[in-house]
């Protein structure tokens, strides 16, 4: 945080844009949305992973820790290229306008790009500054583009089916073989660099513009990368598996707030020591990716720095698991070393804290948590009362993305934590409840306040975002269009000038 400086944001996925095209993409009411922001005085926009998703549409569990989302690609920005006519839009599947249907957008969208690809092959060479930006920036981004093309290709080859299920000459490829892959995936290949090139031109270009409108970009990367990844694939030695490839240990965290058998994430766990014998290069390079498409950077399950829950491969839930140390003092003293001292990180420090973890975040001076909503579970004080708030240097939220809309939580409490929720409030009405705890994260001594769209809509359980545990249902929440009006602008902006967040 710069100077002690005070601001505000909004929390909202680009998903959950509303749009034409059966999910929120990077076109006109992205760009909206900043708009709003600027009327609103927000100077913040949270946003999930950016990620390739895969099984399950969670940004936390993707192909690719670098390699951005395609289905975030505007159809209408295809069309402006000459890459699209506007009659291949007119089939979009029909849809519910405030949940996504991934299963008939994935497809729709996979062919709307693959006809964009082949009219690129076709016209690109005629339009040199497209196809020179897209050799410029395969030639930039090979460090990390290469592998995830080559991966999805032989994803393609292999039904799509995860890596660990494929031949042993694609699971384990020898380099002669990725050599020969390039060359008869050559096809597959290009395609898959042509999507990255065209998201990465439209993510860049928006964040531009935010920033031109005096709104930053709060990113956010999950501790652990998916196991049907390309950072496992081209990278083993990186992470705790056997010879097969099978992880020995995966990733979750024990029964806490949110699970009473914890939360088995399944994700492979980092041979720390082989990371830092490479000098922890590979996170260097992740962190300095996403430090060039964000402004500041949120790091999920911050805590898994200083201590990991390592449950065996194979466990049902993440009861049996336990925590091992992990190297986070070196980790980001070759990450600061590598960029610079002030690194604009905010760490994900919920959950089980021991005051290890926080030594950890204070030593680099990043930026913790409040969760409102995690206030009022008793009737006993807190941390995560605003008045109980010992320093700016944290975030105070309404809720996360993992939380119920506050309404929904709300409702769903005690009646002797609903009156104290009131009390400190001053919530006289249960549909004003997301409109007062946002006042209420204004007025904190936080440098930073931030609360979902949902909170700020007065919206229940119906748009909530995630429920951590479950594996269906989940990140498919939009918004309608023309829902953000300019007298909500208004009225946030006046809270927003009151408690001196501009």
């Amino acid at each position: 945080m710069r100077n002690n400086e005070r601001l505000s944001g909004i929390l909202l996925h680009p998903t959950s844009l509303p749009s034409p095209y059966g999910i929120g993409d990077l076109g006109k009411s992205a760009y909206e949305f900043v708009d709003f922001l600027e009327k609103a005085g927000q100077h913040l926009w949270q946003i999930l992973p950016l990620t390739h998703t895969g099984y399950g549409d969670s940004p936390y569990q993707s192909f690719s820790a670098f390699a951005g989302q395609p289905l975030l690609i505007s159809p209408a920005h295809l069309e402006s290229l000459g890459l699209i006519r506007r009659p291949e839009l007119d089939n979009v599947p029909e849809c519910d306008p405030e949940h996504i249907d991934y299963g008939r957008i994935i497809p729709w969208k996979q062919a709307l790009l693959e006809k964009a690809y082949a009219r690129f092959k076709n016209i690109g060479y005629h339009r040199p500054p497209l196809y020179l930006d897209f050799l410029r920036f395969t030639r930039r981004e090979a460090y990390w583009l290469d592998d995830y093309a080559l991966f999805m290709a032989c994803k393609s080859v292999n039904n799509g089916v995860s890596w660990l299920e494929w031949e042993d000459r694609y699971r384990i490829p020898e380099d002669a073989f990725k050599e020969e892959l390039r060359d008869t995936l050559s096809e597959q290949i290009g395609f898959y660099q042509f999507v990255q090139f065209i998201f990465y031109q439209e993510w860049l270009a928006l964040k531009s513009y935010a920033n031109e409108h005096g709104v930053r970009i709060i990113g956010d990367i999950p501790i652990f990368v998916s196991m049907d990844s390309a950072d496992v694939w081209a990278n083993r030695s990186l992470f705790q598996l056997d010879s097969r490839g099978f992880p020995l240990k995966v990733a979750g965290v024990p029964p806490d707030y949110f699970s009473a058998t914890g939360q088995l994430w399944g994700n492979p766990l980092y041979d720390w020591k082989a990371h830092e014998e490479q000098g922890f290069s590979w996170w260097i390079s992740r962190i300095k990716h996403q430090m060039r498409s964000l402004d500041i950077l949120r790091i999920d399950h911050f805590r898994g720095f200083e201590a990991y829950w390592s449950v065996p491969y194979g466990e049902k839930t993440a009861i049996n698991g336990e925590w091992i140390p992990a190297p986070g003092y070196e980790l980001f003293q070759a990450v600061r070393s590598a960029l610079g001292d002030d690194l604009p990180i905010i760490a994900e420090d919920l959950g089980i804290i021991t005051p290890e973890v926080d030594a950890l975040r204070r030593a680099f001076h990043f930026p913790g948590m409040k969760v409102l909503q995690f206030a009022f579970d008793s009737t006993e004080e807190g941390a995560y009362l605003p008045h109980r708030y010992t320093t700016p240097d944290c975030v105070c939220y309404t809720g996360t993305h993992d939380n119920d809309t506050s309404l929904g939580w709300y409702l769903t409490l005690r009646p002797e934590c609903q009156h104290k929720v009131c009390q400190y409030t001053h919530c006289e009405n249960a549909a004003d409840l997301g409109a007062c705890l946002i006042r209420t994260a204004l007025g904190s001594i936080a440098g930073y306040a931030v609360f979902p769209l949902q909170d700020l809509l007065g919206y229940g359980s119906k748009a909530r975002m995630n429920t951590p545990g479950t594996a269906s249902g989940n990140w498919d929440w939009r918004f309608r269009d023309g829902v953000l009006r300019d007298e909500l602008a208004a009225a946030l902006r006046e809270i927003t000038v009151l408690y001196g967040r501009h």
